[in-house]
């Protein structure tokens, strides 16, 4: 069975989100190993298992939890063009996101200051509005990446809180169902 089955397809004026698939190896790790995409993630580019494991933390998600990842491809050339998704890492954080999903989008560079993520991150929390049952999402940030930050606002994020993850500086925004 190919777990991108389980994925709902959404689409957008410009973009498809759609589940992974193996196929989507490549370009994911290519997209996670460029030091420039993961700057404001963790600042340190991911290896192919890294990268590997985290395609299968997707899935996973989807088959567990009912919500997840989605692939950013653009319905112009199919190219591949981020993820964006939903998900519940258990992370040590502080505020807890406990009970939460948590929202997070990354986009190729090649697809920055484009309003990708922004119409991306519209139609998943418009799905998540109408389809999970919490009534709140959070997200977290490296305070000084504004571009995230901005486009969590434009969506409706808002309740900025500076806290921890780890031994890390981050702020975090919560969003009430829409």
């Amino acid at each position: 069975m190919n777990d991108a089955s389980l994925v709902p397809t959404i689409e957008t004026e410009r973009l498809l989100l759609r589940g992974h698939q193996v196929s989507d190896f490549h370009d994911s790790a290519s997209m996670w190993a460029d030091k420039e995409v993961v700057a404001h993630i963790s600042g340190v580019p991911s290896t192919h298992e890294q990268s590997w494991s985290r395609l299968l933390r997707y899935a996973g998600h989807w088959q567990l939890l009912g919500f997840g990842y989605w692939v950013v491809q653009s319905k112009a050339d199919g190219d591949f063009l981020g993820e964006v998704g939903l998900a519940d890492y258990h992370r040590d954080t502080e505020p807890t996101l406990d009970g939460r999903p948590e929202a997070g989008w990354v986009l190729r560079t090649c697809a920055h200051g484009k309003g990708y993520a922004t119409e991306a991150v519209t139609a998943m929390m418009h799905w998540a509005d109408t389809t999970l049952s919490c009534t709140h999402t959070s997200a977290m940030f490296d305070p000084a990446y504004s571009a995230s930050i901005n486009v969590a606002k434009k969506v409706g994020f808002a309740n900025e809180v500076l806290g921890r993850y780890g031994d890390q500086e981050a702020l975090f925004m919560e969003r009430s169902r829409q």
